[in-house]
C-alpha cells in the first residue's frame, strides 16, 4: 500500500522535467504497513502491540511555532478563513505554483546545498518563509524556523529537517492542495449549516485529533488514534451518552475473524495470557481448546477481555450510539499517541489524556467532581456513569482548512476521499 502522498507525486511526475523525476522516484516513502521477519500480528496492534510508525510527534513539536487556534474547525470562521485561503492558493497556481525539490538528500541546519536556494523559494510561496530571508543556499535558522512551521502546518513532526516525509509532502503540487481546499470548504459547509448552541467534541479523522468545543472556542485539544486504511472510521454525528470505567472489551467479529483465529492457529496461550475469556450463546464459559481454530466456528462465540492493564479500552470507555459500533477509549498503548501518523486502530478512537475529557464530559453531573473522576481511574471497579447532559459528537474528515490568523493545515487524504487521484489523472500531461 503506498501512501496518497507518493500516489499524488507519481500522478504528477509526467509533468515534471526529468531531473525532477528523477528526485522524486529517488525520494518516494516507503509501504505503510511493515512486513516480514519484523512485522507486528494485527491482533497484538489491537490490543497493545508496538507502533508500526516513527515516533516523535508530541516531543518534536514542542519548539515549533505554534499554527494551532482556540477557533474550532467546525465553525463560520473557519469557513471564512478558508474561502481567503483559496483564493490565495488560486493565485498561487495561477502564477505557475511552486518548485520542486529535488530528493536524495536530507536537509538540515548548517546545509549548504544548490537546493536549499529551491527549498527557500518553495517556503516563500507558501507563505512560511518571509521574503526578508533572502536567496541562499545556506539552510540557516531562518529555513529552519519555517520548515518547523511548514511541517505544523501538515502534521509532520516539526523539527525542522527536510527528510523524506517532509520533502515529499513539499512537493505535492499547488493545484492538488488548491482542489483539496475546495473540496474541504464543501465539506465544511455542510458541517457547519446547524451547530449545537451548547458543547460538542468534534474527532477529525485525518488528523486524528479530537476537539472539545464550548461557547464557540476549543477548551482542550487531544492527540487521538484512529482507524487504519482497511477499518477506517467512520463519519458519525451523535451524542455522547454515557461513561464506562474500567469497561470490559468485547473483540468485534471482524478482528476474531481477521486476526484471533489466524493468531490462535500459531499461538494456542494468546487468550490466556491477554486475560480474554470465550462464551458461547448460552453464555457458558469455553477452553480455548475446545474451540476448532481451523474453522470459523470462532466468530459465533462472544470474546471478553477482563478490565485491567491489558485491557485494550484502557481505564475508561466513551460511550455513544453508533451502528458501526464504535466509540472512543484510553489505552494501554501511550507511545502510540507520539507517531507520525496515528492509523493503528480497528475503527474505534483512542483518545490521549482522556481524564480530562471525562472530567468535562461529566460536569453536569453533580456527584462526579473532578476528585470522584480521579477516583474512578484509580479504583479499579467496574463503573458506568450516564450523561445527565448529553454532548454532541462529531467525527469528521476535513484534510485541509484555514485559520483566521491565515494557517492554512493540510492532513493526508488517508481513506482517499478527497480524489486527488482521479483529479490527477484528468491534468493535461505534458511530454518530456
Amino acid at each position: 500500500m503506498i501512501k496518497l502522498t507518493d500516489r499524488i507525486v507519481s500522478r504528477f511526475a509526467a509533468r515534471l522535467s526529468r531531473l525532477a523525476l528523477a528526485a522524486l522516484l529517488a525520494g518516494s516513502s516507503l509501504s505503510l504497513y511493515p512486513t516480514g521477519a519484523g512485522a507486528q500480528d494485527p491482533i497484538s496492534q489491537v490490543l497493545g502491540g508496538s507502533t508500526e510508525w516513527s515516533d516523535g510527534f508530541d516531543s518534536a513539536s514542542a519548539g515549533a511555532n505554534d499554527v494551532r487556534t482556540n477557533t474550532p474547525i467546525l465553525s463560520p470562521e473557519i469557513v471564512s478563513a478558508l474561502e481567503i485561503a483559496i483564493a490565495q492558493y488560486s493565485d498561487i497556481v495561477a502564477r505557475g505554483g511552486w518548485p520542486v525539490i529535488p530528493a536524495g538528500k536530507t536537509l538540515r541546519l548548517g546545509a549548504r546545498d544548490p537546493a536549499v536556494a529551491t527549498l527557500r523559494e518553495r517556503l516563500t510561496i507558501s507563505g512560511d518563509m518571509q521574503r526578508a530571508a533572502g536567496v541562499s543556499e545556506s539552510f540557516d535558522s531562518y529555513v529552519e524556523d519555517a520548515v518547523k512551521r511548514f511541517q505544523a502546518r501538515h502534521g509532520i513532526p516539526a523539527d525542522g529537517i527536510v527528510g523524506e516525509s517532509t520533502l515529499n509532502t513539499m512537493n505535492i503540487p499547488a493545484a492538488v492542495r488548491l482542489t483539496q481546499l475546495s473540496t474541504n470548504l464543501t465539506r465544511l459547509k455542510s458541517l457547519t449549516a446547524v451547530l449545537p448552541t451548547g458543547r460538542f467534541v468534534v474527532v477529525n479523522i485525518p488528523a486524528a485529533a479530537v476537539e472539545a468545543v464550548e461557547g464557540g472556542r476549543v477548551v482542550s485539544r487531544h492527540t487521538a488514534v484512529v482507524g487504519k486504511v482497511d477499518r477506517p472510521s467512520p463519519i458519525v454525528n451523535s451524542k455522547i451518552s454515557e461513561i464506562n470505567f474500567h469497561p470490559f472489551w468485547t473483540v468485534p467479529e471482524s478482528i476474531i475473524r481477521k486476526d484471533l483465529i489466524p493468531l490462535m492457529q500459531k499461538d494456542p496461550e494468546y487468550l490466556t495470557k491477554q486475560k480474554i475469556r470465550i462464551y458461547d450463546p448460552a453464555g457458558n464459559p469455553l477452553a480455548p481448546e475446545q474451540v476448532n481454530w481451523t474453522t470459523d466456528e470462532a466468530a459465533k462465540y462472544l470474546f471478553r477481555q477482563d478490565p485491567g492493564d491489558l485491557n485494550s479500552m484502557g481505564l475508561v470507555k466513551i460511550n455513544f450510539p453508533s451502528p458501526d459500533g464504535v466509540y472512543m477509549h484510553d489505552t494501554p498503548n501511550k507511545g502510540l499517541f507520539n507517531n507520525e501518523e496515528r492509523f493503528n486502530s480497528s475503527g474505534c478512537v483512542r483518545i490521549q489524556n482522556i481524564r480530562e475529557l471525562v472530567v468535562w464530559l461529566l460536569r453536569d453531573n453533580p456527584e462526579m467532581t473532578p476528585d470522584q473522576v480521579e477516583w474512578e481511574f484509580r479504583s479499579g471497579e467496574r463503573h458506568d456513569v450516564k450523561l445527565t447532559q448529553l454532548v454532541q459528537l462529531y467525527w469528521t474528515y476535513i484534510t485541509a482548512w484555514a485559520a483566521t490568523a491565515g494557517v492554512v493545515q493540510f492532513r493526508n487524504d488517508i481513506y482517499n476521499l478527497d480524489g486527488l487521484d482521479i483529479y490527477a489523472a484528468q491534468q493535461t500531461e505534458i511530454p518530456l
